[in-house]
């Protein structure tokens, strides 16, 4: 989607009030949220930088409680849930160079953004920095940070940290011009592993994305997460959804064999995609085989990785 519309779409949204520029930060923190009222109210107060909140047509008077707790964050309102693609929105609105995610329940331990902003400042080819993700107060390292650490991807020329062809919306870091410019989350996907075609379009036009666990972000997973067996689903219909809009036939057709071979979450997987069939079509653009060629050896290695925790647990 371009810019342009982005933004027209942001002017429009009842209650929309502009940004305010911050000169102290390089980084905006964009969270969209939806009926989670008292845990962004209470994960705001983490934030330290300038913050922009785009509520998805929330019922529960968030919008109205964060305006009234959290005065200087800026709130775009939503008459009707968007998806991942609410952040498109905060993005497009933001005056600074670099754009931070947050959830409702995350927020970036102090100084995590200011690194972040250092690192990006002196690599002008990374486009998005993936930061380590602590979990509850406990401050567990979440599974996927192993898995970033671990990467068998070889590492870019003069870049910086750990490549990588993934990411955690809530511990990115993105620089706003390649994410504008990859058309940001998709609303194929709306939601659910929404960061894998993003990632890849981000990687095909050139840019680096790197994990670095000097970055930290803290991630208390809501206790109103919904289904658990609804968002397998969801995934798994937005995995096959993102094969079909970037990856070859066989691709495709293997994770719906897969799907298929998972019982009933992977037929009703294959349900749920077929109407957002016509759509997904309609963007597919092959990635190159040489990133093609990456991501296999990652997935190749991702499956070993698993099978080999499995058998040690």
């Amino acid at each position: 989607m371009p810019t342009s519309r982005l933004v027209m779409h942001a002017d429009a949204a009842p209650g929309y009030r502009a940004p305010v520029d911050s000169p102290s930060s390089a980084v905006t923190v964009v969270v969209a949220s939806r009926n989670r009222r008292s845990e962004l109210v209470e994960s705001l107060g983490h934030h330290r930088q300038p913050v922009i909140l785009v509520d998805n047509g929330s019922t529960d008077g968030t919008a109205e409680a964060v305006e009234q707790r959290h005065p200087a964050v800026q709130v775009v309102r939503l008459d009707r849930n968007r998806g991942a693609t609410a952040r498109n929105l905060g993005v497009a609105l933001a005056t600074t160079p670099y754009v931070a995610f947050a959830d409702d329940d995350s927020w970036w331990e102090p100084g995590a953004l200011e690194l972040a902003a250092r690192i990006l400042d002196g690599h002008p080819r990374i486009g998005l920095l993936a930061a380590r993700i602590l979990l509850g107060p406990e401050n567990e390292p979440d599974p996927i940070c192993d898995l970033m650490a671990d990467s068998p991807l070889p590492p870019d020329p003069g870049g910086y940290g750990k490549p990588v062809l993934g990411f955690a919306a809530c511990a990115a870091v993105v620089r706003r011009d390649a994410f504008l410019l990859a058309q940001g989350f998709d609303p194929v996907i709306f939601f659910g592993g929404e960061e894998e075609r993003l990632a890849l379009d981000l990687a095909v036009a050139g840019w680096q994305l790197a994990y670095v666990p000097e970055i930290v972000v803290h991630h208390h997973p809501s206790l109103s997460r919904g289904n658990p067996e609804a968002h397998q689903v969801r995934i798994t219909r937005n995995n096959l959804l993102t094969a079909t809009m970037r990856r070859p036939w066989r691709v495709v057709l293997r994770q719906a064999w897969r799907a298929l071979r998972a019982g009933g979450v992977g037929l009703r997987a294959i349900l749920a995609a077929v109407p957002r069939l016509p759509a997904a079509l309609a963007a597919r653009r092959r990635i190159p085989g040489r990133l093609e060629h990456r991501l296999e050896r990652l997935e190749g290695w991702q499956s070993d990785h698993s099978t080999a925790c499995c058998r040690r647990a």
